[in-house]
């Protein structure tokens, strides 16, 4: 690269930015490091299937690693970026021009031919959302939705108030907004959950049969 063009490069300013980093040779505390950063972040499922493509061999595994996304208050410098991205010994950092189509790489969502990550493993951190930066489609809305009716009967929450909770402690930020603006749908649901349960508690068992041992008659 020409001094001109290295120039250039480190004067670059923008607000979003991403890089990689291989767990074997960042240090074991880094994901607390890049939280007391402050800077809104997320980070992909680690990515330990995927394939080398080397002419028409595909089998060769690359060595495992994350993609992160750095989500900067205001335009920052590739300098300012670079420094964080070496105290992690990851690649260099690479400026984003949308973020919404590098937060769908994080699972390869695009990219049917590569393994598909779950979206659930996404680590969101110091307030990240997806949200400020896409408009979701009907489609990803009602996926989001069904992964919090899950979500409600695995960990039987029988109160709104609990969700929301829930979802605000662990910074689901995405799926808070979806709940928050869903909110007759989600409130029915676990009302009606909370009924069953009640009206479930509240049978009075049946009484024993009694049965005929030679006959096989239930007997009064």
């Amino acid at each position: 690269m020409s001094d001109k063009k290295s120039t250039e490069k480190k004067t670059v300013k923008k607000r979003n930015w991403a890089f990689v980093l291989y767990p074997e040779s960042a240090p074991e505390n880094w994901v607390d490091m890049l939280k007391q950063t402050g800077v809104p972040c997320a980070i992909s499922p680690l990515h330990d299937r995927d394939l080398k493509i080397t002419g028409a061999e595909t089998d060769e595994g690359k060595k495992a690693h994350y993609h992160v996304i750095l989500a900067y208050s205001g335009p920052t410098t590739y300098n300012v970026v670079s420094e964080l991205t070496a105290r992690f010994n990851a690649t260099i950092p690479v400026a984003l021009e949308a973020v919404r189509g590098y937060y769908r790489y994080l699972t390869h969502k695009d990219d049917p031919d590569k393994h598909q990550y779950d979206d659930s493993d996404i680590q969101h951190f110091n307030g990240f959302n997806i949200a400020n930066y896409i408009e979701l489609t009907r489609n990803e809305v009602n996926v989001v939705k069904r992964q919090l009716q899950m979500l409600i009967r695995e960990h039987n929450i029988v109160e709104y108030s609990v969700l929301m909770d829930y979802l605000l402690d662990g910074e689901l930020y995405l799926e808070h907004d979806i709940a928050s603006s869903n909110t007759t749908y989600f409130t029915g649901y676990i009302r009606s959950r909370r009924h069953a349960m009640n009206d479930l508690l509240s049978l009075k068992p049946m009484p024993a049969m009694r049965v005929d041992r030679d006959t096989g008659e239930i007997l009064e």
